[in-house]
C-alpha cells in the first residue's frame, strides 16, 4: 500500500508551483490531485520498500538451496556413471 504521505507531498509540491493566478484555486487543486494520484496509484501492483526486501531475501536464500540441489544432483548423476562403467 502506497503512503498517503508520499501523496499528500506530491500534491503539495505541485500546487506550490502553481502560477501565481492559479493559486487561489490551491486548495481545490491539490484535493483533486490528491484523489486523482491516489486512484492511479492504487491501481499499481506496488508493494512497500520492506516487503520488497523481504522477498529479495526469500529469493536469494532459494536460489542458494537451488544451487546446492543441482550441485548435489550432479555429483550423484556422476557417481551413478561411475559406478556403472566399473560394473
Amino acid at each position: 500500500m502506497l503512503d498517503t504521505k508520499i501523496i499528500d507531498e506530491i500534491s503539495s509540491k505541485v500546487t506550490a508551483n502553481l502560477p501565481k493566478g492559479l493559486q487561489t484555486l490551491q486548495s481545490d487543486l491539490q484535493h483533486n490531485l490528491r484523489s486523482t494520484l491516489s486512484a492511479t496509484l492504487g491501481k499499481l501492483n506496488l508493494v512497500s520498500r520492506e516487503e520488497f526486501e523481504i522477498q529479495q531475501g526469500v529469493l536469494a536464500r532459494t536460489r542458494a538451496k537451488v544451487d546446492a540441489l543441482e550441485r548435489r544432483v550432479r555429483e550423484l548423476e556422476t557417481a551413478l556413471e561411475k559406478e556403472d562403467n566399473s560394473g
